[in-house]
């Protein structure tokens, strides 16, 4: 059963998937693959992602257990994930968003696999479960899905407005914020880990 709603864990479970997820910090990527001549449907793009966040929001855990492992173990392994994420963002590597989109339309790949919806965000939705209500988690995704959808939608207009410097100095702000969630996640799960074995 769902916890109550709780607007503490509503609003930190969205900025730890606001970063992750880095719609703003992919806005040049989406505006590359819009003047290679590719389409991208904002709505279809934030759909699909919010069916694929739910389904592994539930599965996932029941994915997990088949291998007998549990939410705590799990959010360690991701905040390595996050950690590298972070860095990535910081310092201008990368590694999770060099994928080759054959087809016309670059909805689904790349734009909601792996540049929204990647293995980076659904690791950091498990992981976060162990701190966060369930309710509070899935009602962050929606809004962050929305907040997806309109900057597809606006891209350009973005872009315009906050200039490629400032969208720049965001992806390095969420970057930094990213590291610092990185190292509490695995923190507060590894004393978890290490006080059951007490």
């Amino acid at each position: 059963m769902f916890e109550a709603f709780n607007w503490h864990h509503f609003f930190s479970a969205f900025i730890v998937l606001f970063a992750i997820i880095d719609i703003t910090g992919n806005i040049p990527v989406i505006l590359a693959l819009k003047k290679k001549g590719k389409k991208i449907n904002a709505f279809r793009a934030a759909l699909l992602s919010l069916i694929m966040f739910f389904l592994f929001f539930y599965v996932g855990e029941a994915f997990l257990n088949l291998f007998g492992v549990d939410i705590s173990s799990f959010a360690v392994a991701g905040s390595f994930i996050i950690f590298i994420l972070a860095m990535e963002m910081v310092l201008d590597i990368n590694i999770f968003h060099d994928q080759p989109d054959a087809p016309k339309d670059a909805t689904f790949v790349p734009v909601v696999f792996p540049l929204i919806a990647g293995a980076g965000a659904l690791t950091t939705l498990l992981s976060i479960r162990s701190q966060y209500s369930d309710i509070s988690i899935l009602a962050a995704v929606i809004a962050n899905m929305v907040i997806v959808y309109l900057v597809l939608k606006l891209t350009k207009r973005i872009e315009r407005l906050l200039g490629p410097g400032l969208i720049y100095m965001l992806q390095k702000f969420f970057g930094i914020i990213l590291l610092a969630i990185s190292v509490k996640l695995f923190m507060t799960n590894i004393t978890l880990l290490l006080n059951s074995l007490d």
